[in-house]
């Protein structure tokens, strides 16, 4: 490992960690509190299953339920977000802005097909 000199001389606490350096993803389609209620009920299914097969299935259908439906409400408020910044704006546009909007339904669209 290569001696960093930049960093050496930074003060104690403020040296940036492997998880800091990296540039952010995109945001979750779906918030961290919802993904993780979804997730332990799907585990609740599955750890269940051995005393009540029928009642663990009917959870984890019921788990796939609210994920489809928060996944389609959280698609269709991004869609009503994406287009609110577009549509309504004069003929005369900037391209830069029109580019910005079609690269984030290309982001997004590409998200969906890696699913």
């Amino acid at each position: 490992m290569m001696y960093d000199q930049k960093r050496a001389q930074q003060p104690a606490g403020q040296t940036r960690g492997p998880a800091e350096r990296r540039a952010p993803g995109p945001e979750p389609l779906l918030p961290s509190t919802e993904r993780d209620k979804i997730v332990l009920r799907l585990r609740h299914a599955f750890n269940t299953f051995a005393d009540t097969p029928r009642e663990a299935l009917e959870e984890a259908e019921s788990s796939y339920d609210e994920a489809t439906a928060q996944l389609v409400n959280a698609l269709a408020e991004r869609r009503r977000l994406l287009r609110a910044g577009w549509q309504d704006q004069a003929p005369g546009t900037q391209s830069d802005e029109l580019r910005h909007a079609l690269r984030q339904y290309r982001e997004i669209t590409q998200r969906l097909l890696q699913l």
